[in-house]
């Protein structure tokens, strides 16, 4: 009886309470678990805008009743999705989403889904920017927000078009991926998003901009899709369902013609909508709520206001002064390999330099590019500035003294600043290649480089003719040399000529740079991946002009940062950061892309290395810096440079797509950084030292476990090298022993 009352009460409450309670869970999880680049200022705000454009719009267009409901569901979308470091864009793109409800109206139906509208808005007029990867490929995770999801759009009587989005989208990309020859590994690698599913079951559902009819939201749905997918894959942007539900929504009233259904109303027993005029004769149907649901959605509030209290409780993070001790370089990690990659607009340009070790005879080098290179498109790159680059970027060791507690004044804390004969192919080559279906488009000789652009008509024959000229690809290379050509992408290629390495009278390879213009922002990692002996590791540095760069189609993670550690660590820091990254590729379930820095170029604080100078990032191809120009005596004027630098362990099992980017507008500082803190020593007898004496061996525990936790280092042995057991406990002086002390 008490279940069937249950069962009764909740079948009769308003929908949009289960959504709310759903979006409300999911940014729970994300701040909790998943660490979502979002501040609690700006949850606050998006909120507080929402409701308040809601009961603004509510008095001037003379509607009844003020309802938050729809208002709390658009603002909580834009906190799950919308990222910004700037509150004012926050507020506006919740005024967008509330008042084009108002405004944007079409036969009393809402034009534009909401929140949908706000987001475009904000990422055409590059105001923010969407992290689509933020959620990881977490398939219990998935099961979640498909389960809270299935609550939602049964309830408002939508899972009809949600449904029909995901098999349309799930169809297509199953359909393109046999096409290429890719294995389904990656179309299943893309179906596995949380943004995707949260599109799917909280936007695309939103039943005052479906169709009416059922059949009219089937055919919605398959437009959203192929929509979405040709702005994904043909035009390479990120977030293709957003732009394809804003590109397709204009078109639900055509459909409402032409395959008429029931119009949808917020309905239930205890309160019938109400039909109203606006001033501008525009139906709008208000539901006049219970006094039961009313009590609810203050609770709710209630709640929502409670939580964002408790998260809104914690310790400030230190300064980032402090002295720099020690770097953790690429040369930690085996099969390491680095590109820096300068990017503005679709302009980009790609230094590519590998740890090859063995006889440069068996050096080969096959990247796919997205068209044919001119000569001068081809260039050599300087090893020292890629190497100057690394070091600048590297996370890094930095010691702190504590001060004499018993000190009245406060010293001022200032910032470290460390500112101070070409052979030509042959005819016979040329010939077997037009048998197997090659083309040679280009040849040229570039420092001690052979370089050749190929193209060709079948994977098979492309395999064959570079086996033929001796060079060395993974076996089975075939299918993933087929998916690249039937996206029409071009082969450089290129190997090492011997004479050209002797005349130049060098012993190592140089790195090698290209330059070419596609909407593309991508790096190619699958053939790395063939037949590969375990995991590799990449470096990319990503130098804008706009802000940090993220994956799109994987999960940007932060390493930890500005964490204290034993003081011990100093003599062993490149051991202690290698076993602390791959236990974060292991928490990652080894898919994560790690952030080690995102700074603007201008400076450092502390400094690993001094920043770039001009001349060296025009070097790597910054080409919107002025060649010349310094800011006084051998300080660099890099105006508009910003640094990212991401770190990914990747092999085919779990990176089974090529490793796709997106840059943003955040231009906050970043670097993994890790503290020694050396305690104060002296012998002063004043209450504040007896209580920093007494709290030492505390802190000193706390190191202890938070080099456990990071590095997976046995607590026990960590202790013993921190000679915890032997450390007195610090017992406060009686009164009287203080009395005469001297």
């Amino acid at each position: 009886m008490k279940f069937d009352r249950l069962k009764t009460l909740l079948s009769s409450l308003d929908p949009r309470l289960y959504q709310i309670a759903s979006l409300s869970a999911l940014i729970l999880y994300g701040l909790a678990f998943l660490h979502f680049d979002i501040s609690l200022w700006q949850i606050v705000v998006t909120l507080s805008a929402a409701l308040l454009t809601q009961y603004a719009s509510t008095r001037y267009f003379q509607v009844p009743t003020f309802d938050p409901k729809s208002a709390l569901i658009s603002g909580l979308s834009l906190c799950l999705l919308l990222r910004t470091n700037d509150l004012a864009v926050a507020a506006l793109a919740a005024v967008i989403a509330i008042g084009s409800k108002f405004v944007l109206r079409w036969n009393g139906k809402h034009l534009f889904n909401p929140t949908n509208l706000a987001l475009v808005a904000i990422l055409a007029g590059s105001l923010g920017w969407i992290s689509p990867g933020q959620w990881g490929q977490v398939a219990w995770f998935g099961f979640l927000i498909a389960c809270l999801g299935s609550l939602v759009v049964t309830r408002a009587a939508r899972a009809d078009v949600t449904f029909a989005f995901l098999i349309f989208y799930l169809g297509l990309l199953l359909a393109r991926a046999l096409w290429l020859g890719d294995p389904l590994t990656i179309p299943l690698h893309q179906i596995e998003s949380g943004a995707l599913l949260i599109f799917a079951f909280f936007m695309i559902s939103d039943p005052k901009t479906t169709p009416d009819s059922r059949a009219g939201r089937i055919v919605f749905a398959l437009c959203v899709t192929v929509t979405a997918l040709y702005m994904q894959f043909g035009l390479f942007r990120p977030n293709g369902p957003l732009w394809g539900l804003i590109a397709c929504s204009p078109f639900v009233p055509l459909l409402d013609r032409l395959v008429p259904g029931s119009r949808y109303e917020w309905s239930r027993p205890s309160g019938g909508p109400i039909s109203v005029r606006t001033p501008d004769a525009i139906p709008v149907s208000v539901v006049v709520p219970s006094p039961k649901e009313v009590l609810m959605t203050r609770s709710l509030v209630l709640v929502l206001t409670f939580l964002t209290g408790l998260l809104a409780w914690s310790g400030s993070a230190s300064a980032f002064c402090g002295f720099y001790v020690a770097k953790a370089d690429t040369k930690l990690f085996n099969k390491a390999s680095e590109v820096a990659i300068v990017r503005h607009d679709d302009k980009t340009v790609i230094t590519m330099a590998n740890d090859f070790k063995g006889d440069v005879k068996e050096f080969a080098m096959v990247v796919p590019v997205p068209t044919v290179l001119e000569k001068d498109q081809i260039h050599i790159g300087d090893a020292a500035v890629l190497r100057h680059l690394a070091d600048y970027s590297a996370p890094r060791l930095v010691e702190y003294f504590d001060q004499n507690p018993c000190l009245r004044y406060q010293f001022e804390e200032q910032k470290l600043g460390a500112l101070q004969d070409r052979l030509p192919a042959s005819a016979a080559a040329r010939e077997r290649g037009k048998a197997l279906g090659v083309t040679i488009e280009a040849q040229y000789t570039v420092g001690e480089y052979d370089i050749l652009i190929l193209s060709a008509k079948e994977s098979a024959g492309l395999e064959t003719w570079l086996t033929e000229n001796g060079y060395r690809i993974p076996t089975g290379a075939s299918s993933v040399l087929k998916s690249y050509l039937k996206q029409g992408m071009k082969f450089f290629v290129a190997k090492v000529n011997l004479g050209e390495q002797a005349k130049l009278g060098l012993t190592h390879l140089r790195p090698l740079q290209i330059v070419f213009e596609s909407p593309k922002f991508m790096l190619p990692i699958r053939l790395g991946t063939v037949n590969a002996d375990g995991a590799q590791e990449l470096f990319i540095y990503f130098l804008t002009k706009q802000g940090r760069v993220e994956t799109t189609n994987y999960r940007t993670v932060r390493l930890p940062e500005a964490q204290e550690i034993p003081l011990y660590v100093k003599d062993q820091f490149g051991d202690f950061y290698r076993d602390l990254f791959t236990q974060q590729v292991k928490r990652e379930s080894e898919r994560g892309v790690f952030l080690e820095y995102a700074w603007d170029m201008t400076w450092c604080d502390p400094c690993a290395a001094n920043p770039l100078s001009t001349e060296e990032l025009r070097s790597l191809g910054v080409f919107w810096q002025e060649p010349a120009g310094r800011i006084g005596k051998g300080l660099p004027m890099a105006h508009n440079v910003f640094l990212t630098r991401l770190h990914v362990r990747y092999d085919q099992a779990h990176f089974p797509e090529d490793l796709l980017f997106q840059e943003t507008t955040d231009r906050s500082n970043f670097q993994a950084r890790y503290i020694l803190r050396h305690p104060w020593t002296g012998q002063d007898e004043c209450p504040a030292a007896i209580a920093y004496r007494q709290q030492l061996r505390e802190r000193y525990e706390k190191e202890a476990q938070t080099l456990a936790h990071l590095t997976g280092w046995n607590i026990d042995d960590i202790r013993k090298r921190m000679h915890l057991t032997a450390l007195p406990v610090a017992e406060e002086k009686k009164w009287y022993q203080r009395l005469w002390a001297d």
